[in-house]
């Protein structure tokens, strides 16, 4: 319930202050249960993201320092945020987003664990996910603004999506399958990147 009230409310406020966003290849958002995967360049585009797949709520990995105080903690545990020790991650960092899955839930993924724009190292931990938790992946890129003044000066907002990542490679050991699919995300994120651009030009 605090989820879609605040979403909604944040999402007010952005197209107030914003504009609204595209969302490109809707059609290629697939029924729950499965993990969406994205890049990492801002903490703006968790945001969208989550407008993005509305009304689907989109469970988030955070880093476990977002939950420490009694108000930060309910307020990241009614935001369907659950925790994670980046440093020395434990069983629960795979256990918990796979109880989840399996529940038929969306769990949200940001494989290259910062922000970065270029050289993404992309972290077998979203892939392992899905894997175990018997679900595809749905690939999706972020385009616009990275900071609160970005969002000022109404800069255009896209995200885009893309085909499902599926596990159907049976002839493959499971380190084989897992490195094969980390470089199909890898190769997806850069081929939707390249697309937005040339919508872009249009």
């Amino acid at each position: 319930m605090f989820y879609h009230f605040a979403k909604n409310l944040v999402h007010f406020i952005l197209i107030i202050l914003g504009g609204r966003f595209q969302v490109q290849n809707k059609d290629k958002i697939i029924e729950a249960p499965y993990v969406v995967v994205s890049t990492h360049t801002s903490w703006i585009e968790i945001l969208y993201l989550g407008f993005a797949l509305s009304p689907t709520p989109v469970h988030y990995m955070a880093k476990q320092e977002l939950f420490k105080g009694k108000l930060l903690n309910w307020l990241m545990t009614h935001l369907n945020a659950f925790p994670v020790n980046r440093d020395n991650p434990g069983p629960s960092a795979i256990k918990a987003p796979i109880r989840m899955l399996k529940s038929g839930k969306v769990v949200g993924i940001f494989p290259s664990g910062t922000r970065k724009t270029t050289n993404l190292h992309l972290k077998r931990g979203a892939v392992t996910i899905a894997h175990k938790a018997k679900v595809p992946m749905l690939p999706a890129v972020y385009d616009g603004p990275k900071t609160f003044g970005e969002i000022l000066k109404r800069k255009k907002i896209i995200i885009r999506f893309g085909d499902p990542v599926l596990f159907n490679d049976t002839e493959l050991d499971q380190k084989e399958l897992l490195e094969v699919k980390s470089q199909e995300l890898i190769a997806t994120f850069e081929q939707l990147q390249n697309e937005i651009n040339q919508t872009k030009k249009k």
